[in-house]
């Protein structure tokens, strides 16, 4: 394995939302998580798990980051349950919302009721929680609905801006990563970017690093601006690590 694969192998670790989102997880296979994210490697960025493990994950683990999804994946749930859910993940012990904008509105053109859930999470979040704002590009489709969800997410409070759910047939893609990129390097703030869904190898991961360093400039894609919500991409990551063969993972 080659050191340029290794270098990347190595950034893109340190960039991983670890995740579990499985329907039939349960509280022995978020200890198992916990456990993979600490990797002889170093740390991953963050685990992503259901909101009714939070308060376990924290109980197993005080330093881990822990992201938490709401409005998840429907992308369809009443504001004010939302904005409950999202208080209690974070008095629960959540570090980061992932909130799935109301993209099935977005797309029908109620950009108000897409930009007011933004908006209300943004506001519990606040100082408290990092929140990721998940598009769903691969329901949005063309290029142009994708970059005005990005703006509306932006500018309504969001931290990052995530593809997908990895809940839908088509989730990250490298044609959406490039709007959402571009939109970020037009804007006037720090914005991050998290593709996730489909990620599976270490030349995954570097193919979406390149076009970081390239749309949005050299150095930008830290830990603080850039995460990738996978699971089966650590098991290729470690194995390029420790000098093996590629070995694709299975999963998110």
């Amino acid at each position: 394995m080659s050191d340029d694969m290794r270098a990347v192998a190595a950034r893109a670790l340190a960039m991983v939302d670890l995740t579990n989102l499985n329907d039939d997880c349960t509280a022995d296979d978020i200890d198992t998580l916990i456990a993979r994210a600490d990797t002889p490697h170093g740390p991953v960025a963050a685990i992503c798990i259901w909101p009714r493990f939070v308060a376990h994950a924290r109980a197993k683990n005080a330093e881990i980051n822990i992201a938490t999804v709401v409005n998840f994946p429907s992308g369809n749930e009443a504001q004010d349950s939302v904005v409950t859910q999202t208080a209690q993940a974070i008095a629960d012990g959540a570090n980061e919302i992932d909130l799935v904008l109301p993209y099935r509105a977005f797309a029908d053109g109620d950009h108000d009721r897409a930009g007011m859930m933004v908006s209300a999470v943004a506001a519990v979040c606040n100082g408290k929680a990092l929140l990721k704002v998940i598009l769903e590009t691969g329901e949005l489709v063309e290029a142009g609905l994708i970059a005005e969800a990005s703006r509306l997410a932006i500018s309504k409070g969001a931290d990052f801006i995530k593809t997908s759910t990895g809940k839908v047939a088509i989730n990250a893609t490298k044609d959406a990563a490039q709007v959402m990129m571009t939109v970020i390097a037009d804007g006037n703030r720090t914005v991050g970017f998290k593709p996730a869904g489909g990620i599976r190898s270490t030349r995954d991961a570097a193919a979406y690093l390149a076009m970081a360093d390239e749309i949005v400039g050299e150095g930008w894609a830290t830990p603080d601006t850039f995460r990738f919500g996978a699971s089966g991409v650590l098991d290729d990551l470690l194995a390029v690590l420790d000098g093996k063969e590629s070995e694709v993972g299975e999963g998110y």
